[in-house]
C-alpha cells in the first residue's frame, strides 16, 4: 500500500477519479435561467428645457451682460443613456469668458460632464456677450408714493428712507448713466397716519429707463409722515327771518365759540369761519337749540359737529329791565358791500340787483346795541359755487352781531356769472 502512495501516477488517477466525482455532484442550473441576449438600446431623443447656463471670467473686476440664465439643450443617443442624463441633469453648460477682453463679443455654448455617446445641441447655440470693467459707487435714495392716495383733510410730508445710501455695482458704462435711485412704495389703500412699508431700489437713467444694476441693498424702509390738516376757526351765528311781531331777540350765544376744521392745505387756507344758521322768525319764547355747524365745500370734517344756541327774548308787555331803562330802537345802515364767495379762479361775478352790489339793512336793537352799529360790523355774503356763466338769482346771507334783529331790503340778489380771460 505504501508502494502505491508512493507511485505519483497512482496519485494522478485518484486525483482525476475525485475531480470527476465532484463536477458530477455540481447540479445543471442553467434549464432555469432564460436566454441572455445583448440587443442594442433603441435611439432616442429629448428635450431639457431650461438648463441653468454658467459663465466663467474675472467676477472681481469685470461685469458680464448678455449671458442667459437658462438655455434648451437636445440630447440625442442610446434610450437609457439619454433617460438618465434627462433624470439627473448631472451636465454643466457654461460659456468661457476667460480669454476675452472688454467689449462686445459672439461667444459659443458648451457642454461638459455628459456622455459622449450623446449628439448634444444647445439652443440658442450662441450669446452675445458684453464685458465691462465693475464699478461701486454709493447713491443716495429718494422715495415716492402716490400722493392721490393720502385721505382728504390729511397731508404727507417728505418721506424718509432706512438707509439713505446704497451701494450700486455693474458695468462702468452703466454706473455712469444713473441719474436716479428710487425707493417706490406701493400704497394698497387711501393712508390718514403715518406709515412704515419696505420697498425695492431701482437705478434709472436720465430718461427713466431701468439700469441692469446690483444694488446693496435690495430693499429700505420707507417712512411717510402723515398728519391732519387742521386750524380753528370761529363759529359765526347766521339769522334768516324776521322776528315774530311783538317778539325781539335780546341775546342770542353759543355754548362753543370756536371748531377744528380738516381739510386739504389749499382750502384750509381759504377757510376763515365756520356757522350755524337760525330762523329767528320761529322764535316765541327764551330757548336752547342744538344746530349742525355747517362748513363750506372742501372741508372735510369739523368739530364739534353740533353747537348749542341759547337765545333770550322780550315780548311787548313784558317788563324787561332793559326795555325799561333804554326801550327798543331801531336805525337803518346803509350802502353795505355784498360779498361773493365760491367763485373759484375761473369766473367773475357782477350784480345786476342791486346794480351797485350794496343794500341797505334795517336794525333793531337796544340803544347800545345799535348806536355805533355801521356797516363794517354787518355781513352781506352771497354763494355762487357750482354756478354755470348766465344769470342768476341767489339768496343773500346776513351776519349781524348778537342781540340786533334786522331786515334786509331785498333778500336776494340778480348776479352775472361770466368766464374770466385769460
Amino acid at each position: 500500500m505504501d508502494r502505491w502512495l508512493d507511485n505519483p501516477w497512482f496519485m494522478k488517477a485518484v486525483a482525476l477519479v475525485l475531480a470527476m466525482l465532484l463536477f458530477a455532484s455540481v447540479p445543471d442550473t442553467s434549464r432555469d435561467k432564460p436566454l441572455e441576449i445583448n440587443v442594442p438600446s433603441s435611439t432616442i431623443t429629448e428635450t431639457l428645457n431650461n438648463v441653468q447656463v454658467k459663465s466663467y471670467y474675472d467676477t472681481e473686476n469685470l461685469v458680464v451682460s448678455g449671458v442667459p440664465e437658462s438655455v434648451d439643450v437636445t440630447i440625442k443617443g442610446p434610450k437609457n443613456i439619454v433617460q438618465q442624463t434627462k433624470g439627473f441633469r448631472d451636465f454643466e453648460v457654461y460659456t468661457d469668458l476667460t480669454k476675452l477682453g472688454m467689449g462686445e463679443h459672439e461667444v459659443p455654448f458648451k457642454v461638459k460632464g455628459i456622455s459622449d455617446r450623446l449628439k448634444v445641441t444647445i439652443s440658442p447655440k450662441y450669446a452675445d456677450v458684453s464685458i465691462q470693467e465693475r464699478m461701486t459707487k454709493e447713491f443716495k435714495v429718494d422715495a415716492e408714493f402716490n400722493r392721490d392716495m393720502v385721505e382728504d383733510g390729511y397731508s404727507a410730508d417728505a418721506p424718509s428712507v432706512t438707509p439713505g445710501k446704497v451701494k450700486i455695482t455693474g458695468a462702468k458704462n452703466l454706473i455712469e448713466k444713473i441719474s436716479y435711485v428710487k425707493a417706490t412704495v406701493n400704497l394698497n389703500e387711501p393712508i390718514s397716519e403715518t406709515v412704515e412699508k419696505n420697498a425695492i431700489i431701482q437705478a434709472f437713467d436720465r430718461n427713466m429707463n431701468k439700469l441692469d444694476v446690483m444694488v446693496e441693498p435690495k430693499i429700505v424702509k420707507v417712512t411717510i409722515p402723515v398728519k391732519s390738516s387742521s386750524k380753528n376757526v370761529p363759529i359765526e351765528i347766521q339769522q334768516s327771518g324776521n322776528p315774530v311781531p311783538g317778539v325781539s331777540i335780546e341775546s342770542m350765544t353759543l355754548d362753543k365759540k370756536e371748531a377744528t376744521i380738516i381739510a386739504d392745505p389749499d382750502v384750509l387756507k381759504d377757510v376763515e369761519k365756520v356757522r350755524v344758521e337760525v330762523d329767528i322768525s320761529k322764535i316765541t319764547d327764551d330757548t336752547e337749540i342744538t344746530l349742525p355747524v355747517i362748513i363750506s365745500n372742501g372741508v372735510v370734517s369739523v368739530t364739534p359737529e353740533t353747537a348749542v344756541l341759547k337765545i333770550e327774548v322780550s315780548k311787548q308787555g313784558e317788563s324787561k329791565e332793559e326795555n325799561q331803562e333804554d326801550g327798543e330802537k331801531e336805525k337803518t345802515v346803509s350802502n353795505i358791500p355784498i360779498g361773493v364767495e365760491g367763485t373759484g379762479d375761473e369766473y367773475d361775478v357782477s350784480f345786476i340787483n342791486p346794480a351797485n352790489g350794496r343794500l341797505n339793512l334795517s336794525v333793531w336793537g337796544t340803544r347800545d346795541a345799535i348806536s355805533s352799529l355801521g356797516a363794517d360790523d354787518i355781513n352781506l355774503l352771497v354763494n355762487v359755487s357750482g354756478l354755470q356763466e348766465g344769470e342768476h338769482e341767489v339768496a343773500i346771507r346776513v351776519s349781524v352781531p348778537d342781540n340786533v334783529r334786522w331786515k334786509l331790503s331785498n333778500q336776494t340778489a340778480n348776479i352775472s356769472v361770466s368766464k374770466r380771460e385769460a
